[in-house]
């Protein structure tokens, strides 16, 4: 398993990936999941992916020289000449279809099923910044103001801290700290996803980021960050008062006289059979 996460931002764009695809017992594996197209100046890409591992590299492979046609006079387009993040998506969906015509009928005789998740995001120059969530029939989705993230792999844990701190204003920095803690919350919850993480941070109308990290066991911020949330939620617990059945110093109790919505209770008599 894997989780990745990517953000749009007004002020630019935040990628994270793990790199685990394989927990058990005496089985750890690690590829990376992450890849950057950039071309300074003039277009830079993201691609992150998740599910099976040799479908996602097929992808990433065929990406980078595949063309699409609008007609058989047109010139191909690619993902290097693309004019827009849109035209970019539809090169990778086209990218994951050939993929799908190669290798589906054989993979689904071994009992396999055809899965890959992939974000696509990024700038080219006459454009503004463009996400995508694309998904394994090459069909895509837009990130929009009221939805500026998406997530693909193991993508519960890391949710709820996204929902309540990113909106397109959050800054960059802020974002970044936020898509860690993102990433930690799922560290913690679940071993299928592990060390070392991918993070690139793109700065809007950049079209080139020297912001790009590889995070592993002995990165001092991200030991810093983990170990300062896990007390910063416990300390917010603490400070939350028990429950109180009846009352209490807060006047905030748990049950109120007048509610009318009991759960159903079942009380066994003693002469009562179970059946």
């Amino acid at each position: 398993m894997t989780y990745c996460v990517a953000i749009k931002l007004n002020a630019g764009l935040v990628f994270l990936s793990d790199s685990r695809t394989n927990a058990g017992l005496d089985q750890i594996n690690s590829f990376r999941k992450m890849i950057v197209y950039e071309k300074p100046g003039d277009r830079f890409m993201v691609l992150l992916s998740a599910g099976n591992l040799s479908i996602a590299q097929s992808v990433r492979e065929i990406l980078q020289v595949e063309q699409i046609k609008e007609d058989a006079d047109s010139q191909g387009i690619s993902i290097w000449n693309a004019t827009s993040m849109f035209d970019a998506a539809r090169v990778l969906g086209a990218a994951i279809r050939r993929v799908h015509a190669r290798d589906a009928e054989s993979l689904k005789q071994a009992g396999i099923e055809f899965n890959v998740s992939l974000i696509f995001g990024g700038q080219i120059a006459g454009e503004g910044m463009r996400l995508f969530q694309v998904y394994s029939a090459g069909n895509f989705i837009e990130a929009t103001p009221e939805t500026p993230y998406f997530q693909i792999g193991e993508s519960k844990y890391g949710k709820p801290v996204l929902d309540r701190v990113i909106t397109p204003h959050t800054p960059l920095e802020e974002a970044a700290k936020c898509a860690l803690v993102s990433m930690d919350s799922t560290l913690k919850s679940n071993l299928s996803v592990g060390l070392p993480l991918d993070m690139v941070v793109y700065e809007v109308h950049a079209l080139q980021s020297d912001k790009v990290v590889c995070i592993d066991h002995d990165n001092p911020y991200f030991q810093m960050l983990h170990n300062s949330w896990g007390q910063k939620l416990r300390e917010v617990f603490d400070s939350i008062e028990d429950p109180m059945w009846n009352g209490g110093p807060t006047d905030v109790p748990l049950r109120m006289p007048s509610e009318r919505l009991q759960p159903i209770k079942k009380i066994r008599t003693p002469d009562e059979k179970l059946i």
